[in-house]
């Protein structure tokens, strides 16, 4: 089986090849601009990376026959994060990610697994669960959910199978320098006395990227289509009490300077994702690869 996974050497990207690596006769194709791969890819004869920007994307060219016919599509790659609120979202990245796509599947994919972004559901507060109505509120969740709008609709036209994850706060190796975790890590890395950071009452919903990484595999190689899923823990945690449990795993210390740093003004103060469908799914797959 051939896999395409765009984005692979971004955080999530990384992690979902090496857990691809770990699957039997699967083929990995990885467009990209960067040359200097992990060194285990480079190793693994089944990893192969094919040149490729969205800057210069080729409307002419047929993308699914020069990306070898992958079997499945694990799209990852969006630039520009994490400035949410950036018009490029919308003006840039929305049409260039459609039009790839579009091109993908009107030449043959059948498979197809993005990841979104629980901002799609905008300044709602609790657990959030895929019935709810999308409310994005910000310029990179509302180019997210019209793209997955756009998509819903080309089905109508084309038939092939769309997986949504809508990724919630996800921490590892390979983060952002400005996500928490990270910042985290490099503040006990130099020694510092004080970790600054917001109020850390407000609650999130935390999952190691490995996780991620794996339940995204699983969707993309179900059987059955997967529609709009939450890719979560389904469990509410302060950040503050998330920092402090981290610390105590690690049996790190270093004091909390809270209320450096103001909340966000485009997430809600409390909102976590249900798993009830990301349960049944990942129930479904347990059973069938038993059978």
């Amino acid at each position: 089986m051939t896999i395409l996974v765009t984005g692979a050497t971004g955080f999530i990207g990384k992690h979902v090849v090496d857990e691809l690596l770990q699957l039997q006769d699967c083929e990995i194709i990885i467009p990209s601009r960067i040359t200097n791969l992990p060194v285990h890819w480079f190793l693994d004869a089944r990893v192969h990376r094919k040149p490729f920007d969205f800057e210069n994307m080729d409307a002419q060219i047929n993308y699914f026959e020069y990306f070898e016919r992958p079997d499945i599509c694990i799209h990852l790659a969006w630039p520009g994060l994490p400035n949410y609120k950036d018009a490029f979202h919308l003006e840039k990245n929305l049409p260039q990610q459609y039009n790839f796509l579009k091109n993908l599947v009107s030449n043959g994919l059948k498979r197809l697994t993005i990841t979104g972004t629980c901002f799609e559901y905008g300044m709602q507060q609790g657990c959030l669960s895929e019935n709810l109505d999308a409310k994005p509120d910000n310029a990179y969740a509302k180019a997210k959910y019209q793209l997955y709008e756009a998509l819903v609709d080309l089905q109508q036209q084309i038939p092939f199978q769309l997986n949504w994850l809508r990724l919630f706060y996800m921490y590892g190796k390979g983060q952002n320098p400005k996500a928490l975790f990270s910042q985290l890590e490099a503040a006990l890395e130099r020694g510092d006395e004080t970790f600054n950071m917001s109020g850390g009452e407000q609650e999130r919903d935390f999952l190691p990227v490995e996780t991620v990484a794996k339940n995204i595999v699983e969707i993309a190689f179900g059987d059955e289509e997967a529609g709009l899923v939450n890719c979560c823990s389904g469990r509410p945690v302060k950040v503050k009490d998330w920092v402090l449990d981290y610390l105590e795993q690690h049996q790190a210390s270093i004091i909390l300077n809270l209320g450096y740093y103001p909340y966000a003004d485009y997430e809600p103060m409390s909102f976590w994702g249900d798993t009830k469908k990301l349960d049944r799914i990942l129930n479904r797959e347990i059973t069938r690869q038993t059978e």
